[in-house]
């Protein structure tokens, strides 16, 4: 693998991830919002662990292989470490931003995850000594900026000052999602990708499912949101944060969590195509933006 092949895994699990917008609101129609997530970051423990006692497994891994030195082996740290972005990517980023939505108003919170991407670059530069140069960072400004516009409806219905409790859990909701970024840089060098996601995925779902039942909230899922809990689940969060993970290998923190901030492009124009929602001329513009900070991202 060379090293381009890190941003085209980042821009993959940018897609996948992307189209889990549509797909969840079509979800979410019959089914309650903590139940979702618990399902389908569950669904995704549960497939990836299954491809694992497959030959696929070793096809996938092939693929995934790169110049960085891996390791096949798991610590007693490793499982620690595991536990911990488990506990903030899996289960109270989801949780916070759940509560959250409840407590502001959609264009705020489409607005406000945007620190996600913003958070994971501080904490990348700052707290684990990643560099950047000029254009790098010309880079990542116009990734952020294309991904404000178009991931919010409109820029005149965003009242920050109303909900701020819910505006405050969506700010802590991409914080959480930050840390994940950054603290899974560290299980990426594992060469096992498919049990490192896998097993964070069985940790989270299985954490946002039993607080639901302790909610008293009902874990009915009606036959026609299945296909898209499993799709959003083996696709959108299983196979997406092996790609995430790989990109954190290749090219670090910083340039995959602003590469990644493209999922508002991906998922702006699959709600365009699948559910007919507005994709404006002003949208087209910023999302190709985006794609030239991608650009300037990859020196």
């Amino acid at each position: 693998m060379t090293h381009h092949h890190g941003y085209i895994g980042a821009l993959l699990a940018a897609f996948l991830f992307g189209i889990s917008s549509t797909l969840n609101k079509i979800a979410l129609e019959n089914v309650h919002p903590l139940v979702v997530a618990g399902s389908i970051y569950l669904t995704a423990g549960v497939v990836l662990m299954v491809i694992r006692y497959t030959p696929v497994k070793d096809i996938i891994l092939e693929q995934l292989k790169s110049k960085v030195a891996t390791q096949d082996s798991f610590s007693r740290k490793d499982f620690l470490l595991l536990g911990v972005i488990a506990l903030f990517g899996s289960f109270l980023a989801p949780l916070l931003f759940m509560f959250g939505l409840d407590r502001t108003t959609a264009v705020n919170a489409s607005l406000l995850l945007n620190t996600e991407t913003l958070f994971t670059v501080i904490l990348a530069l700052f707290l684990f000594g990643e560099k950047i140069s000029r254009r790098g960072a010309i880079g990542i400004l116009f990734i952020l900026v294309g991904a404000v516009v178009v991931s919010t409806e409109s820029l005149m219905g965003v009242h920050l000052t109303e909900g701020l409790l819910g505006n405050a859990l969506v700010v802590l909701a991409s914080l959480s999602w930050a840390i994940d970024n950054n603290l899974s840089k560290l299980l990426s060098l594992k060469r096992d990708l498919l049990l490192v996601t896998s097993l964070k995925g069985l940790l989270g779902g299985s954490a946002l499912l039993s607080l639901a039942i302790l909610f008293g909230i009902p874990l009915n899922v009606p036959p026609e949101s299945l296909p898209y809990l499993l799709t959003v689940g083996s696709l959108s969060i299983g196979f997406s944060i092996v790609l995430f993970l790989f990109a954190l290998r290749e090219i670090g923190a910083m340039k995959t969590g602003a590469i990644f901030a493209t999922s508002s492009l991906m998922g702006a124009v699959t709600a365009f195509l699948v559910l007919g929602e507005s994709f404006t001329g002003i949208k087209a513009i910023f999302g190709m933006i985006m794609l030239v900070g991608v650009y300037l991202l990859s020196e």
